[in-house]
């Protein structure tokens, strides 16, 4: 695996870490194209520094011991803290704003808008995720490999639900959850980022309030320092 010193310098207001809030190097197992990448975002906007530990996703391989024993699913992202690691990316979120609640990237616990922030999170990494996983890994979802093509139909049908959902939701709204920007919107654009062509996917066009947040949102630099790849390919 290997390792990558990072220290984030998107610009925050206040940033100058506060006494409720911990400094430290995080620790954040990582690969391009997985959920990862949404978490390294939001490090990017905390401002904090981070070491990247590439670690190969491929299908073709076993996963790394090392994941395995941090997560024993084999998937990433996974965060090393001082309490330990942690795993799944809505929970990762979560956390991390939690624990530097000056960078406002999420509604703080007794403040409007904490509910709804959870609602999303929980929605894209329970729902529009496993959609996605049906899509890409069709095998987990049947007995044999006759019926993935099956599967494969189904995902597709199920991300057109899911995003007229998310769709629907935005409205007339600049961000997900109204006026604000959060790193629920960041959610939003990783997953927008897995729509693909090649597997059927519904366009991103066919959701206009989801592409307008999505387009929003690939504009911070943050998003530029991750997705750039991304970015210059379309």
């Amino acid at each position: 695996m290997d390792h990558c010193q990072i220290r984030a310098n998107c610009f925050v207001p206040g940033n100058e870490t506060a006494a409720n809030e911990v400094a430290m190097t995080y620790r954040l197992y990582y690969a391009a194209e997985s959920a990862a990448m949404g978490v390294r975002v939001v490090l990017e906007e905390l401002g904090v520094p981070y070491e990247l530990i590439t670690t190969s996703i491929s299908m073709d391989a076993p996963r790394a011991p090392e994941v395995l024993a941090l997560n024993p699913n084999g998937w990433i992202p996974i965060l090393i803290c001082e309490e330990g690691a942690i795993y799944e990316c809505g929970a990762i979120t979560t956390f991390l704003c939690d624990r530097h609640p000056r960078s406002g990237l999420i509604p703080a616990i007794n403040e409007v808008g904490r509910g709804l922030s959870l609602q999303w999170l929980f929605f894209f990494s329970s729902s529009l995720q496993n959609a996605y996983q049906m899509s890409y890994y069709p095998w987990r979802f049947c007995d044999s490999r006759q019926d993935e093509a099956s599967v494969q139909r189904r995902s597709i049908k199920r991300l057109t639900e899911l995003w007229q959902i998310v769709d629907d939701a935005i409205g007339e709204n600049e961000w997900l959850l109204g006026e604000r920007f959060t790193a629920v919107d960041i959610y939003l654009f990783m997953l927008t980022t897995w729509l693909s062509d090649l597997h059927g996917h519904p366009a991103i066009e066919s959701f206009p309030n989801v592409s307008r947040v999505a387009s929003a949102v690939m504009q911070r630099p943050s998003v530029h320092a991750v997705y750039r790849d991304y970015i210059d390919s379309i």
